[in-house]
This record gives structure tokens, sequence and C-alpha cells, in this order.
């Protein structure tokens, strides 16, 4: 797997995520994070209390539910989600 910093990850994530018109959210409290919608609109909330790693983790559950098959994503991006998948298995 390419090794690829972490906040550049968040950053393709947030690109994906605007494709596809999810909106994601960054806020502090005590939740571990995830996918909800509200008026139509769907968000992926992520606390920013918890490391990097694990809002990358949350990030990846959610995407991993959705048809990611006919769009576009940065090859390191997908690898990275592919990759992390199996470690969840």
């Amino acid at each position: 797997m390419t090794k690829m910093k972490p906040e550049k990850l968040l950053t393709l994530f947030e690109e994906l995520a605007e494709k596809m018109d999810i909106n994601i959210v960054q806020g502090k409290g005590d939740f571990q994070g995830g996918m909800c919608s509200l008026n139509d609109e769907s968000y992926i909330v992520l606390n920013k209390l918890k490391p990097v790693d694990q809002r990358l983790g949350v990030l990846v559950k959610e995407f991993s539910k959705m048809n990611l098959k006919k769009i576009f994503i940065q090859p390191a991006l997908r690898e990275y989600i592919l990759d992390t998948q199996q470690e969840l298995l």
C-alpha cells in the first residue's frame, strides 16, 4: 500500500464526499461519528477530538457502504479504502 499522510487522505475523502453531495462535518463531543441524513441531505459527522486514524476509519466504514464503482476515486484513496476494509474484516 502506498503510504500517504493522513491529512492528505482526509482531503481526498472530502473531495469524494463533495462529488457525491455528502457533507463532512467535524464537531466535538462524546460520539464516534458516522453517517446521517437531515432534510434530504447526507452528512458524515466526524469527532475532531478523536485521532486522525479513527476519523479515517469512520470515513472508510461509511464510504464502504456505498456503491463507488461508477465514481472516479483517486487510485491511492481507492487502495486505502480497500486495504482498510480488509483490515476491518
